[in-house]
């Protein structure tokens, strides 16, 4: 397993929308081990493979607190088919767009449905943190960023700031 470099923002990248996977081949598994090892290694809970420069509709994500107790997860073409009306507000931040958080509302349950790196299709409802990850990750496979959920002042300013760091060459 890699460690791939994160694609952070402003990367143009990173708006992009991401295709279908297509064959579940060894290059696939080998991009979603890669993609978990990175996401262990920045430290996270959820990576978009976007987020590693590959415009695939593959996510990983782990939300389990304790690092000898993994529970790696693998979505391939993940696509939400139902959320709950009830919301919830979750401080998020994202590898991408480091040391910063903002306050999201999203739906508090999501059913997911995507194949797993055995090419079966499964679904699974989710809530908490992980219905918050889930639609964090998918929202990284359609060009979506989670501060395009917080206000137009609040994302300006943290756009602004990664741009300007991004011209003088260093990590923010």
């Amino acid at each position: 397993m890699t460690i791939r470099p994160l694609v952070i923002l402003p990367d143009a990248r990173l708006r992009q929308v991401s295709t279908p996977v297509g064959t579940i081949d060894d290059e696939v598994r080998t991009l979603a081990a890669d993609m978990l090892e990175t996401m262990y290694d920045a430290p996270g809970v959820g990576l978009a493979a976007i987020q590693v420069g590959v415009t695939k509709r593959l996510v990983t994500i782990d939300t389990s607190k304790d690092e000898n107790a993994r529970q790696p997860q693998v979505f391939i073409d993940p696509e939400i088919v139902w959320a709950s009306e009830e919301k919830r507000v979750y401080d998020e931040g994202c590898l991408s767009i480091p040391e910063y958080y903002g306050e999201v509302e999203r739906p508090d349950r999501v059913r997911v449905r995507f194949r797993d790196l055995s090419g079966e299709t499964r679904e699974i409802e989710a809530d908490g943190l992980l219905a918050t990850c889930i639609q964090h990750e998918i929202d990284h496979l359609d060009g979506v960023l989670f501060i395009d959920h917080l206000s137009k002042l609040k994302r300006d300013r943290v756009i602004k700031k990664f741009v300007k760091a991004a011209k003088r060459g260093e990590d923010v």
